[in-house]
């Protein structure tokens, strides 16, 4: 992935070694990707990215990142400045202004605007205060476990963050929020919040979709990575490496069949409307 073609986004909050940011737990809810026991590597089919130029879209020059000795953060702040300069065209196309969430990169916890989570919980957006957060040791992690963890298997995970912003922006996961503030169940196979996280995939799909149009970045594996980082999220991977097996009353993110079939769906349709999850029947 030739990721300093992207703008770098001016959002991103690096606090990483901050003590500060280490407070004692809070109960509010957080939506979180969530990445326990994962393991082994999972053969996927291949996409063809498409190439065609984005009328729509502002125009593209190489950067360089300021500092060369982090590059990690230079990384995320490309991959944000992308979401943003996709994500605002596509907005402007809904007659709507799209306000930039920002990030702050952590280690081992933070207290955010939806009150403490540590690391374990892994990348996650507050609605709140329209916030993502991520500890960049879990792309490590993810890196030790994965065949094959490169750079847009980790913009899959920024985006598909972002995609809870924009879904949030736009009412689009109004059935799972009215559920969720009205103290009704919405985990379980099929349920509200399985929805929105696949919803939150077929989004990140539309992204990178129009991201390759524009800067045509993607290298050959890129595509495949990101579809099987897609899959070892599912619900059935990370809880069937588990003693007790897959149990779909506790799913909350989708099978890994779900999510690498809406990422896919969103890469190659790049049209919001078709991330309707909430609609389709089957999943």
């Amino acid at each position: 992935m030739l990721w300093n073609k992207a703008r770098p986004s001016d959002n991103v909050t690096d606090t990483r070694q901050s003590p500060s940011n280490r407070l004692p737990p809070s109960k509010k809810l957080v939506i979180a990707l969530g990445a326990a026991a994962l393991s082994g590597a999972v053969a996927l089919g291949s996409l063809t990215a498409p190439q065609e130029a984005d009328p729509a879209s502002p125009p593209v020059s190489e950067v360089t990142p300021e500092n060369t000795e982090d590059l990690d953060l230079a990384f995320v702040r490309a991959v944000l400045g992308d979401t943003e300069d996709t994500w605002r065209a596509l907005f402007q196309s809904l007659d709507q202004p799209y306000p930039e969430p920002t990030l702050t990169l952590f280690e081992q916890g933070v207290t955010s605007g939806c009150g403490y989570a540590s690391s374990a919980v892994g990348p996650f957006y507050c609605p709140d205060n329209q916030a993502l957060y991520l500890d960049l040791g879990f792309f490590r992690k993810m890196a030790q476990r994965m065949s094959d963890f490169g750079a847009f298997a980790q913009a899959y995970v920024i985006a598909h963050e972002v995609g809870h912003h924009v879904q949030t922006r736009l009412g689009l996961s109004r059935p799972f929020d009215e559920a969720l503030g009205a103290g009704h169940p919405t985990a379980g196979d099929n349920g509200l919040e399985v929805r929105a996280e696949l919803q939150a995939d077929c989004l990140a799909g539309v992204w990178a979709h129009h991201a390759q149009q524009r800067l045509n970045w993607l290298e050959p594996g890129d595509l495949q990575a990101a579809l099987e980082a897609a899959a070892v999220f599912g619900d059935d991977y990370r809880r069937g490496n588990q003693t007790t097996g897959p149990m779909p009353e506790t799913f909350t993110h989708g099978t890994s069949a779900q999510r690498v079939r809406w990422f896919e769906r969103g890469f190659e349709q790049g049209r919001i409307e078709q991330c309707d999850t909430f609609s389709a029947n089957p999943l």
